[in-house]
C-alpha cells in the first residue's frame, strides 16, 4: 500500500503535506503510510480514489506498472508461458481441474493471458489473491479454440445450454471435442461478451450477430488446465496483493467496460438482427435431424 500512495503522490506532484490535507488528515499519518508503519482505513482509501478521480490519476496504468514489474523479473528466469489467475479467497493446496463444472471449458484451472479479467473478476472480494503463473505447454495436448460460433457452440456445451438435444450428432460432437486434451485454449467470455453469450442463448440474436460482436470486442484468451497432467505443470511464481482503493476502482472499471461492450454489441447486433441462425434453431435442426435418423433407422429394421 505505501508504493501505491508514494506512486499517486508522485503523479500528482505533491507533498506529503499537501496530499494529506486534500484527505483531511495529518501529514504525520500520510507519512507513517508511505513508510509502511500503518495503512489507511477503507474511508481513507475511497477519499484518496476520489482524489485520483479528480486529479486525473490513470489507477489502472500503476496496477498495470506493478505487474509489469513483477511480470518483467520472472521473464528473465524462466522462458514458460507467463499467464494469470484471480481466486475470490486464495489458492490452497497443490493446483488441480476444480472449477466449476459449467464454466466455459468445463472444469479445470484458468488461466488469462491478460491480468485484466483475473483483476476484475475478483474485485468484489476481500479475500481474493491475484497470481502471476507461469506454464510448460510441453509434452501437453492442446486443443486451441478460435472465436467464432464453434467458440460459442462450446460454451454453450460446457454451460448445459444443450442437454436438451443430448444424444443428437451435434450435442456428440461436442462432448467429444475436448476429450483427449490435456489444455484447452480459446476466448475469454468475459464482462462484455457475458452479455452477448446470454442474449444469444436466450434467442435474442442470431449467429451472425454473435460472431460479428465477438470480432468487434476483441476478446483476451484463456489457458485452462483440464487435466491433472497439465496441472501440474503450472508453477505459481508470485502473489500480488491488491488493496481496497484497487479492488474499488477494478470493479468500477469493470461495470464501465461491461457497459461499453453492451451499447457495442446492440449497435452490431441491431445491423445483424435478420441474418444468421438463432440458437434455438440450431437445436432444432439438430433434434430433426436425430428424429430423422431414427425414422431412417426403423424402416430399416422392419
Amino acid at each position: 500500500m505505501q508504493n501505491l500512495i508514494l506512486e499517486i503522490r508522485n503523479r500528482m506532484n505533491v507533498s506529503q503535506e499537501e496530499l494529506a490535507k486534500m484527505i483531511g488528515i495529518s501529514f504525520a499519518t500520510v507519512n507513517r503510510w508511505e513508510n509502511d508503519h500503518s495503512s489507511p482505513n477503507k474511508a481513507a482509501q475511497l477519499r484518496l480514489y476520489d482524489i485520483c478521480r479528480e486529479k486525473g490519476v490513470d489507477l489502472e496504468d500503476i496496477i498495470r506498472k506493478k505487474i509489469e514489474e513483477a511480470v518483467s523479473g520472472i521473464r528473465k528466469q524462466t522462458g514458460r508461458l507467463i499467464l494469470y489467475h484471480g481466486s475470490k479467497s486464495g489458492i490452497k493446496g497443490p493446483i488441480a481441474p476444480i472449477s466449476r463444472e459449467r464454466c466455459d471449458f468445463g472444469r479445470g484451472f484458468y488461466m488469462g493471458t491478460e491480468p485484466n479479467q483475473p483483476l476484475t473478476l475478483i474485485s468484489d472480494f476481500e479475500q481474493s489473491k491475484f497470481y502471476v503463473i507461469s506454464m510448460d505447454l510441453k509434452g501437453l495436448r492442446v486443443l486451441k479454440v478460435s472465436p467464432d460460433l464453434e467458440w460459442a457452440m462450446l460454451v454453450a456445451f460446457n454451460r448445459g445450454k444443450m442437454d436438451e438435444v443430448r444424444g443428437t450428432e451435434l450435442y456428440e460432437r461436442y462432448a467429444e471435442m475436448e476429450k483427449g486434451y490435456d489444455v484447452i485454449v480459446g476466448s475469454i467470455a468475459n464482462d462484455r461478451m457475458f452479455y452477448v453469450l446470454d442474449n444469444f442463448f436466450l434467442g435474442n440474436i442470431t449467429d451472425k450477430a454473435l460472431v460479428m460482436s465477438l470480432a468487434a470486442l476483441q476478446l483476451g484468451q484463456q489457458y485452462v488446465a483440464i487435466t491433472g497432467k497439465a496441472c501440474k505443470q503450472v508453477k505459481i511464481e508470485t502473489e500480488i496483493g491488491l488493496s481496497y482503493l484497487e479492488r474499488v476502482f477494478l470493479r468500477d472499471l469493470s461495470e464501465s467496460n461491461r457497459v461499453k461492450g453492451v451499447n457495442l454489441a446492440n449497435e452490431i447486433c441491431r445491423d445483424y438482427r435478420r441474418e444468421g441462425l438463432f440458437f434455438d434453431e440450431i437445436l432444432k435442426e439438430a433434434t430433426e435431424g436425430r428424429n430423422e435418423h431414427r425414422g431412417q433407422h426403423s424402416t430399416e429394421t422392419l
